[in-house]
């Protein structure tokens, strides 16, 4: 399995303008490339191979005046441009055959200096390295002050250097897991967990615990209202404009990026060897007046984390239908109460008595209906059938009396 280790880089301000060139070099190869293969779309030719490309835009371009400073950056940032937009060309196609999986992705475009996000990749060719002082040293830019957060397991085979919105700069590593490596780190367990996840809890789990929902944009929503409104006042073009985006990138970044999801999942995985989760219509809860909510929450990043990590190291992750009433049924003797008000937290069962809170008694039902219940011997199980009532019986369109008979 591939994964991304990401690392706060600290370049100083030589290092900062050398990064700026070579964003800025990427940036034009990769516009130089589509602009070649939409003229000859109109000129009604074949477009031009990755190596036709590379020779006119990359070997002939830096023996012109135009062109001559491309020189001045790594050739391999260069070429790593030119395979992006050959590969958002082929994402392109295989999207509208219908090959590629998820939501269409349209034709590549042209990329500016404004964007607020800049990226380069640098491959093992490119000889980079890690210095025995911790620094990351890149060709043409020297070696960047890195913040260590942990150890990468394996040598990576690429890092790649971004600037975000907030003006902070990462590096990114992809890194080749090693199975054994990670079946080490985690032992196995005879431990099943069902998780109901919500909004006034994020999450609880059928044994009882409850998980509070950080809500980190609700409690920086204050701050965020203030830095765009002067924002909106800043005139545009002007440097306090640039300084009021800045802060208001900064505000969001600070929302966006917390170990929270990262944290739980993590344990999650750790303490279980099997979990089942309900498979959340996202996108619909977001059209609805609890978007904001929704979105703060974070329900479908923190499912998507423990897919991979349930993947990585040998656990089940199981999901349920999103139409499984969990917060109808009873737990106790699979009574379907029908549905309830969200302000309605605790229940009683009109057929056993039973008294459930209805966040628990929605985590034990989506454990059981991931079949990760067991009983005392071991087996399995799932609810029990409760005795239809007396004008339940009979089929659709007939009276009760003539299917009895």
């Amino acid at each position: 399995m591939q994964l991304r280790y990401s690392f706060r880089l600290y370049p100083d301000s030589g290092q900062r303008t050398a990064l700026a060139k070579a964003f800025g070099c990427a940036r034009v190869v990769f516009n130089d490339a589509v602009r070649a293969r939409e003229d000859a779309r109109q000129a009604g030719q074949a477009f031009p191979t990755s190596g036709e490309l590379s020779r006119k835009l990359i070997t002939a371009a830096k023996e012109t005046d135009a062109r001559s400073w491309l020189g001045e950056v790594s050739s391999v940032v260069l070429q790593q441009s030119l395979r992006d937009a050959e590969a958002a060309y082929k994402n392109f196609f295989a999207s509208r055959k219908g090959a590629r999986k998820g939501p269409k992705v349209g034709a590549p475009r042209f990329k500016s200096r404004k964007d607020t996000r800049q990226s380069i990749r640098f491959t093992a060719n490119a000889r980079w390295s890690v210095t025995g002082s911790g620094r990351l040293k890149l060709p043409k830019i020297g070696a960047v002050k890195v913040k260590w957060s942990r150890t990468l397991p394996a040598r990576p085979s690429s890092v790649t250097v971004i600037k975000d919105a907030a003006g902070r700069y990462f590096a990114s590593f992809v890194i080749d897991t090693d199975p054994a490596a990670d079946a080490a780190r985690m032992p196995g367990t005879d431990q099943r967990v069902g998780i109901d996840l919500g909004l006034t809890h994020f999450a609880v789990l059928s044994d009882g615990t409850k998980i509070d929902s950080p809500r980190f944009l609700r409690r920086a929503e204050k701050k965020l209202k203030r830095a765009q409104r002067e924002l909106s006042r800043k005139r545009k073009g002007s440097r306090n404009r640039e300084k009021a985006r800045l802060k208001v990138a900064r505000a969001h970044a600070k929302v966006a990026h917390h170990e929270f999801h990262h944290q739980l999942s993590t344990k999650l995985i750790r303490d279980n060897q099997a979990i089942g989760v309900e498979d959340l219509a996202v996108k619909g809860l977001a059209r609805t007046r609890l978007a904001k909510s929704v979105h703060d929450a974070g329900w479908a990043q923190f499912v998507h984390m423990l897919e991979y990590k349930a993947a990585r190291y040998g656990r089940s992750l199981v999901k349920i239908g999103r139409f499984t009433p969990t917060s109808q049924v009873c737990s106790k003797c699979g009574a379907n109460d029908g549905p309830k008000p969200l302000h309605i937290r605790t229940w009683t069962c009109a057929a056993c008595g039973a008294v459930h809170d209805r966040d628990h008694n929605a985590a034990i039902n989506v454990k059981t209906a991931a079949g990760l219940a067991v009983s005392a011997c071991g087996a399995p199980v799932r609810p029990g059938l409760v005795p239809a009532q007396r004008d339940e019986t009979g089929s659709r369109g007939f009276p009760p009396e003539t299917c009895a008979a």
